[in-house]
């Protein structure tokens, strides 16, 4: 018999056996459908947390002041009543750091905008005028202030998205004039939208103004809270966390047993960890969907070997009349290997559409892999080819006149 033969004989054993071939199938149909739409869950996660620390800024490092551990007391991140943190620091390390292209202070603080009737409790930062670029957030409407704002302590502010729809309703923010504790301040600029953060804050729910205005205006304070540094390039920024390490060390006169009154954050660390966990989770949830796929291949096994038993007397008839082992042999394997290789074709189908309808569903973010959709139709035919193997080497193993004698 020739291959064609032989397929075409597998084949019309597999039909006239239509629902236990599908029941069969059944196990890699669920087994491959599970294996792609957890992974579409975990790499839909890994994306969203990519996005999510690229809206941050690129290349990008955090100075805070504090510690943590500053003479026995724990002070933690941020905490100004060190007053460990300056402008003059951060101007240094603008200057003196090589792998340093952008510094901006941030002073943090809440205060009531007021426009004519209507008022918004915000968040006001102060920073300086390259903060748009540090974190690539573009000005939708007007501009940012400037280095002589930022100089001359001007009172100027750029609001956020939810600012600029509920103090202005209707009409442009820019140009107007909004009352900060009493004082006048001119938008002159609206962010873009930006969304939510990793912890779910309202990022467009924030206005900015020059941070020496802040600090004299509105805090009345000179300290720093937390500074964004952008290295030169994302290599660079493990080299540039090292330097300002460094630089403030000597700056604050520490010595070598002095523990840091400041703190120096890597984005790219807690990218990298995040990366990590999520990979180590699609990991896990591929591994136990792929327990399926074993169970649906054991399934074939024991369906083969059911069909080697009641086939027996048709094997004795075709060895009798000239079929050889081999030709016996691959007819079965093939019958398995349709088998699985089908089931894992409808699976793949069911896997891409459940992995669609889990963000309209569940609100879940999910991204298709194409390397899991590839692989499970693989291992489908793998998983066919090897539980089929021993029944069909069992079928050519059979004597014909056994065979024939078997009832």
């Amino acid at each position: 018999m020739n291959l064609l033969m032989i397929i075409r004989v597998a084949f019309r054993a597999l039909v006239r056996n239509k629902m236990r071939a599908a029941l069969t199938m059944l196990g890699i149909i669920i087994g491959v459908s599970a294996v792609i739409a957890m992974v579409s869950i975990g790499q839909g996660a890994q994306q969203s947390v990519q996005e999510q620390i690229a809206s941050i800024g690129t290349n990008l490092l955090f100075v805070s002041a504090g510690a943590q551990n500053v003479g026995g007391v724990r002070t933690g991140t941020g905490d100004t009543g060190t007053n460990t943190l300056t402008v003059e620091d951060l101007d240094a390390i603008k200057r003196e750091v090589p792998s340093v292209s952008m510094v901006t202070p941030t002073v943090n603080t809440r205060s009531q905008l007021i426009f004519g009737s209507q008022n918004w409790n915000t968040q006001i930062q102060g920073v300086s005028e390259q903060y748009p670029d540090i974190r690539k957030w573009t000005v939708q409407d007007g501009s940012f202030f400037t280095d002589a704002d930022v100089r001359t302590a001007g009172r100027v502010i750029v609001v956020g998205q939810t600012i600029a729809d509920n103090l202005f309703p209707g009409t442009s923010a820019v140009g107007q004039t909004v009352r900060v504790k009493e004082l006048p301040f001119r938008v002159v600029g609206v962010m873009a939208r930006k969304g939510q953060d990793q912890q779910g804050r309202d990022q467009d729910d924030t206005a900015f103004a020059p941070y020496t205005t802040v600090q004299k205006k509105i805090l009345g304070s000179p300290r720093v809270q937390v500074a964004y540094v952008s290295a030169i390039s994302a290599d660079a920024t493990y080299t540039a966390q090292v330097q300002i390490g460094e630089l403030l060390r000597q700056r604050h006169k520490l010595g070598p047993r002095d523990a840091d009154d400041f703190t120096v954050r890597n984005m790219s660390d807690i990218a990298d960890a995040a990366n990590q966990t999520n990979s180590i989770m699609t990991m896990l949830l591929a591994s136990i969907a792929s327990v399926s796929l074993l169970v649906g291949g054991i399934g074939i096994m024991n369906i083969m070997l059911v069909s080697v038993t009641e086939r027996t007397r048709e094997i004795g008839i075709r060895m009798a009349i000239g079929a050889r082992s081999s030709a016996v042999r691959t007819q079965f394997l093939i019958e398995s290997v349709v088998l699985s290789l089908t089931g894992g074709l409808i699976g793949v189908l069911l896997g891409l559409g459940v992995s669609l309808l889990i963000p309209s569903l569940l609100g879940w973010p999910t991204a298709v892999s194409t390397a899991a959709v590839i692989g499970s139709v693989i291992f489908s035919a793998a998983v066919g080819i090897f539980f089929g193997y021993y029944p069909a080497r069992k079928a050519a193993a059979l004597d014909p006149i056994d065979a024939l004698r078997y009832e």
